[in-house]
């Protein structure tokens, strides 16, 4: 049985304030639980689960402290809670050390920093570097959207000012100014940064950049939402 302390310090750790102070963060799913044993077993401290869970790694030595549905309920952010809860430790931050870096500039949607974080994984790309002001990618609803890329990519959060005026790899921009991007052959080799969903890369952002590129309009759509236009800019940069 989890006790009343234990359920508001889990209740706890879906703010932002309180995840910082006990450097703790919860994953939830049956399938986000799993792939962090797969990935980080070292860093799993506890896992809640019903007990129809059944871990499937071999690699894990950590026993799920068997919890009623109900119990679940109690503790979970999601609707329909499945199965399983664990409380994991961040991880130590490591240095930035990839040719090839998604730079995020004050990104404000969970959905859109989880399907990044997702695209990042999917392109093996293991450093995206955040603005301070960026959202925590520890926040549930980010951690859900990245589907366990989280466990594989390193979020570094930094002064983006001081970040790219010390690097000496190209700089590419998403501009609405910038070069077709489909008419130019790119190195897998530089950051490339996308900014605010509402209101683009900042101005003091925009001085650093030295390629700006653009998705070229073929109908009459407004704009195109921040994880797409990622997603187009990175297929075109491993064509």
């Amino acid at each position: 049985m989890i006790s009343k302390n234990r359920i508001r310090f889990i209740n706890a750790l879906s703010q932002k304030k309180q995840r910082i102070e006990t450097n703790r963060f919860i994953i939830e799913g049956e399938k986000m639980v799993q792939e962090a044993v797969q990935w980080i077993p070292d860093l799993i401290e506890n896992i809640y689960a019903t007990s129809d869970f059944v871990i499937s790694s071999q690699h894990s030595m950590i026993l799920p402290e068997e919890i009623t549905v109900k119990e679940l309920k109690e503790i979970s952010t999601l609707t329909t809670p499945n199965k399983a809860l664990a409380i994991c430790k961040i991880p130590e931050n490591k240095s930035v050390d990839s040719s090839l870096i998604i730079c995020l500039d004050g990104i404000q949607d969970p959905g859109n920093m989880g399907t990044i974080l997702r695209l990042a994984d999917w392109f093996g790309i293991k450093d995206v570097v955040c603005s301070k002001n960026t959202v925590d990618c520890y926040n549930p609803k980010v951690l859900q959207a990245t589907m366990g890329a989280i466990f594989r990519v390193h979020v570094h959060y930094v002064d983006l000012n001081d970040f790219l005026s010390n690097t000496e790899l190209p700089i590419y921009g998403a501009l609405l100014e910038g070069e077709n991007l489909f008419t130019k052959h790119y190195e897998r080799k530089g950051i490339i940064v996308l900014g605010n969903e509402g209101n683009g890369i900042s101005e003091d952002i925009k001085k650093h950049i030295q390629n700006a590129i653009t998705i070229p309009r073929f109908g009459e759509a407004e704009s195109l939402n921040v994880a797409t236009a990622g997603a187009i800019i990175l297929g075109a940069f491993y064509r």
